[in-house]
């Protein structure tokens, strides 16, 4: 009878877990749309949006690829693996997509940075979008790696998309810790922030990934090494920016990379 009663658990273990990551990227999207609300998204309704057409496709692709991973997690959760796995070259498309704009977007916020005089802080701060979507495009690559190991995959895919979010939590930080002169100005003409401020939007945008490891421990008894190894080196880039911005050898990569659209 024991045996049985373990059988019977099995399924509803697994179907609970594949509805616990999408409760997790549902978490990811609200944290991504919350987060953009003061500069972004009640501006553009507004009319009052000051920035470069190159901000929207930047917002619609990252908010899309949330919204793809909210999908992707349902039709795994309502057992549609062959539609989850065509729409999964989709996705392909709109990460290499997300690469491209993302860097150019960096850039292109670095020269206005530098033209409105702030010089090595603004080379200093691009560091900050130039990692981010570096570690975030290298995680995917690994999820997609390990595509038929479903553990490891949609581990994976949790840790990168929750990389993304130090962005967005980023503006709440600014909203309520940024002096009233700088929330004045529109964003794209305000002086970036410190590296050091990074850190605490980057923690708070590691919740989901915090909440993965804590159901691994309480489920199977100890975090799945995807978390630790994909979590640590968000962590690692969070944490490791701070120095490297001020080194040498990122001002030459930071010259390089503004020397692309010149």
């Amino acid at each position: 009878m024991a045996t049985v009663a373990l059988d019977q658990d099995v399924p509803t273990t697994r179907t609970a877990s594949r509805y616990f990551y999408v409760w997790m990227a549902g978490l990811c999207l609200a944290m991504a749309v919350v987060g953009f609300v003061p500069t972004y998204w009640l501006p553009v309704s507004t009319g009052r949006f000051q920035g470069p057409p190159i901000a929207h496709i930047h917002g619609l692709l990252f908010t899309g690829w949330v919204v793809f991973f909210v999908v992707q997690a349902w039709l795994i959760a309502s057992g549609r693996r062959q539609r989850h796995r065509a729409l999964g070259l989709v996705g392909i498309s709109v990460v290499t997509a997300m690469v491209i704009i993302g860097l150019l977007m960096a850039i292109h916020s670095t020269m206005r940075g530098i033209a409105l005089g702030f010089g090595d802080q603004a080379r200093q701060f691009m560091s900050v979008p130039v990692t981010g979507i570096v570690v975030f495009a290298g995680l995917i690559v690994a999820a997609i790696a390990y595509v038929r190991d479903e553990e490891i995959h949609k581990r994976l895919m949790l840790v990168a998309t929750a990389s993304l979010l130090q962005a967005a939590v980023g503006r709440w930080f600014r909203l309520f810790l940024a002096p009233p002169e700088v929330l004045a100005l529109p964003v794209a003409d305000a002086p970036p922030p410190p590296i050091q401020f990074t850190i605490g939007p980057g923690l708070v945008g590691d919740i989901p990934i915090i909440i993965g490891m804590i159901y691994d421990w309480r489920t199977r008894g100890r975090p799945h090494p995807a978390y630790l190894i994909g979590g640590g080196i968000v962590l690692l880039a969070q944490l490791g920016r701070v120095p490297f911005s001020a080194t040498a050898a990122w001002h030459s990569m930071a010259g390089w990379l503004l020397a692309l659209v010149r």
